[in-house]
């Protein structure tokens, strides 16, 4: 196994021909939240994983208590990456599938990676939210124009205006989730999922991922000019000191709406 990243990162070429890239975030004690190595880790891993014409398929994955945090709000996620965008994953473009295995949370920012993926294997006790606007800060990493597409608007809207969590079980109804496994076996589920991937014609794979994500790309730079307006707004709120103030000192925050 490559350890990339100062240890937050780690990935190993896995199935009968090492096809598949299995890339696995490691902070346990941080429940995976980035900072600015593990952003460099992803980076140099989705680097390779496009890059090396042998590999055909990723899985991401965290460990059983979380998938990943979100930001690491004490620390910073790192400056976003020229090729990846922010945690090195959000803003980039690939023809090689990736695949999310999901155990425990995906919260904030490792929901907003959640769905930079193109396929979504999680167990049954996994949860995923986004939390921001209860620190008084916004979801600024994809989730405002990507939420509504695997998830009906009101529901994208739920998440997004309380911060409340969807469980796994919801979220597969609703088709966020493709594969819903029994806990403990996303990883090995959406390896073997990457495999019958590898299996098919490679050309055929990429092309159909480029031409889906071109698509999709299309929206996608409105949506990011309309979140970097609203990000804006928030970062320069007083609002947005006091929320993230709060969380590090474990009180609960007392807005003013400025």
């Amino acid at each position: 196994m490559t350890i990339t990243g100062e240890q937050r990162v780690l990935t190993e070429r896995c199935g009968p021909e090492g096809r598949v890239l299995l890339i696995r975030m490691n902070r346990p004690d941080k429940r995976n939240a980035v900072d600015a190595p593990m952003t460099a880790g992803l980076d140099a891993a989705l680097n390779l994983l496009e890059d090396d014409p042998e590999l055909r398929c990723g899985v991401l994955a965290g460990g059983p208590p979380a998938f990943c945090a979100g930001t690491d709000l004490a620390e910073g996620p790192g400056d976003p990456t020229p090729r990846g965008g922010n945690y090195g994953v959000v803003r980039r473009t690939r023809t090689t599938p990736l695949i999310a295995a999901v155990e425990g949370v995906a919260y904030g920012g490792g929901f907003e990676i959640v769905l930079a993926c193109d396929l979504v294997v999680a167990g049954r006790s996994a949860r995923f939210a986004l939390p921001e606007v209860a620190r008084g800060v916004i979801a600024n990493c994809g989730a405002l124009f990507r939420t509504p597409r695997p998830l009906p608007l009101t529901v994208a809207k739920r998440m997004l205006l309380t911060g409340l969590p969807i469980g796994a079980d919801r979220a597969a109804e609703l088709g966020l989730v493709t594969d819903l496994v029994d806990d403990g076996g996303a990883e090995a589920a959406a390896l073997a999922l990457a495999e019958v991937i590898c299996g098919n014609g490679p050309v055929a794979v990429r092309e159909t991922l480029r031409a889906v994500d071109e698509l999709a790309g299309l929206a996608d730079e409105q949506g990011w000019q309309v979140t970097r307006r609203a990000a804006d707004t928030v970062l320069a709120s007083a609002d947005r000191r006091e929320g993230v103030a709060a969380f590090l000192e474990k009180r609960p925050p007392v807005w003013t709406g400025r």
